[in-house]
């Protein structure tokens, strides 16, 4: 009889431990995990493609397998040039313009650790993700009280992030999928 408590108290628990995991996916969780795999299969460290709805804006990734996904998105005083290297799939060279020359006032810097996607709660033991919008850092890390916010504020600054995390991570994906 003890048997069967505990093995219904070890299923309860995985269970929970599952309910937990599957509550913080992210719209962006399985479309990160998507354009590691395309960088992988194009043996690519860096992604970078045009904003279609905005003439000024890039976007761009560097992935640092086992470690991060670190995608930009910012105006370039000279789309014309960095479209070029896109055209010419000198993705790593329009990354780093873009991450060097994009107005910081423009600029919004995903740190995506495990590159697993924007998660809105820190998994213990594990970095969390963060957003540098315009200079500003907000740290996916659970601790909003540090932040000096109120917990609605967090879940709908998380919410908003990962929305345009997933919008970015659909174009790079198209960008690494392309035709050579």
């Amino acid at each position: 009889m003890n048997m069967r408590i505990s093995g219904c108290l070890i299923a309860a628990i995985v269970g929970l431990g599952v309910s937990a995991a599957s509550a913080q996916e992210s719209k962006s969780a399985p479309l990160a995990k998507e354009l590691v795999a395309a960088l992988d299969a194009a043996k690519l460290d860096s992604i970078a493609a045009k904003d279609p709805a905005a003439p000024d804006v890039f976007f761009g990734a560097l992935h640092i397998p086992g470690l991060q996904l670190l995608v930009l998105d910012g105006h370039y005083s000279s789309p014309m040039a960095l479209e070029l290297r896109i055209i010419r799939r000198e993705y790593k060279d329009a990354y780093l313009d873009l991450q060097g020359s994009s107005p910081v006032a423009t600029r919004v810097m995903f740190e995506d650790m495990g590159a697993n996607g924007l998660l809105a709660k820190r998994v213990p033991n594990q970095a969390f993700d963060s957003i540098d919008r315009a200079g500003k850092r907000l740290s996916f890390d659970s601790n909003w009280k540090a932040q000096k916010i109120k917990e609605e504020e967090y879940l709908k600054a998380h919410a908003e992030a990962d929305a345009r995390y997933a919008q970015i991570l659909t174009l790079l994906i198209a960008e690494a999928k392309r035709p050579k």
